[in-house]
């Protein structure tokens, strides 16, 4: 499927069934990919934090992949996440992806900087993956401290300006990203981050979404991102107020919430990896009531 450029796109990190020897549940996976088709998710992002990355090496990583491509049947299109900060590690591994059937890949900011704004590693890095990575790249900014940025405007404006640059995803910095939307390059997107900052992303230029949230209503999100766009900030901030409790606790449970309430929506993401740990029958009873609050019980 061609990547779309004027519909608003919503992506999630696609999580992994496990079965009950601790590997990955292709089967399964594959089966809740094809429930997603039914939905307004417009990709999959795998190898990600959904997917508990750091807890599987390169073949499952691959395998994953190539799962994901072969159950959406050319319906959706597949990013690939990778976290380095080497940028020849993060070219070797966007042509593995890209063999395996990847669309894009989403590379996370290094952060390779001295203090203040002067320019760094961060566009020389951008730089050498753009020129050796087969496929377009997602630029994902999310710093280990959430209130230090790992770049700054003026790199920002070149990393984005480079041709193989597809889009930005913003921090959780909300206070220093709304002063980023002008030094994003006019051919790079800008797309969200979070469930409960649908809508402020979407008011300071953003026309897409890449959120954990979006594994379970990728439709409500798509649907603050079209409100806000067409100026009715009031119908979609009634919508944002009501997914704030669910999102609180998928970023406060994480993965074990993400695929607890998946499996209220009828995909079967089985519980995390191990020694991760399922939510409590109590979360679980907060999430369902959650759920029920933003409409989708």
């Amino acid at each position: 499927m061609p990547i779309p450029t004027e519909d608003t796109i919503v992506v999630a990190p696609t999580p992994n069934p496990m079965r009950a020897d601790d590997t990955i549940d292709h089967d399964k996976l594959a089966a809740n990919v094809e429930k997603w088709l039914d939905t307004e998710l417009s990709g999959f992002v795998i190898v990600t934090h959904g997917g508990e990355e750091l807890q599987f090496g390169e073949p499952d990583k691959l395998e994953t992949v190539k799962t994901v491509v072969q159950a959406h049947k050319g319906q959706r299109f597949v990013i690939a996440g990778i976290d380095s900060p080497a940028s020849t590690e993060v070219i070797r591994l966007a042509n593995l992806y890209a063999d395996a059937g990847a669309d894009m890949i989403r590379v996370r900011i290094p952060g390779a900087r001295p203090g203040g704004r002067a320019s760094s590693g961060n566009v020389q890095y951008f730089e050498e993956v753009c020129e050796g990575s087969p496929i377009p790249i997602v630029v994902i900014h999310q710093p280990r401290a959430s209130l230090t940025p790992d770049t700054n405007p003026l790199e920002l404006a070149e990393i984005t300006a480079l041709d193989n640059v597809f889009s930005y995803i913003l921090s959780l910095n909300y206070r220093w990203e709304c002063g980023i939307p002008p030094s994003i390059h006019e051919s790079t997107q800008l797309w969200t981050c979070n469930g409960s900052i649908v809508l402020p992303g979407q008011m300071i230029g953003a026309v897409g979404a890449c959120m954990f949230f979006a594994n379970w209503a990728p439709g409500l999100v798509k649907k603050i991102i079209d409100l806000g766009k067409a100026g009715n900030y009031a119908e979609a901030n009634k919508l944002q107020q009501s997914m704030l409790h669910a999102d609180f606790l998928g970023m406060t449970l994480g993965t074990a919430a993400l695929k607890s309430g998946l499996n209220m929506l009828g995909y079967d993401t089985t519980v995390p990896r191990k020694p991760s740990l399922p939510l409590t029958p109590e979360q679980e009873a907060e999430l369902r009531e959650a759920f029920k609050e933003c409409a989708l019980l």
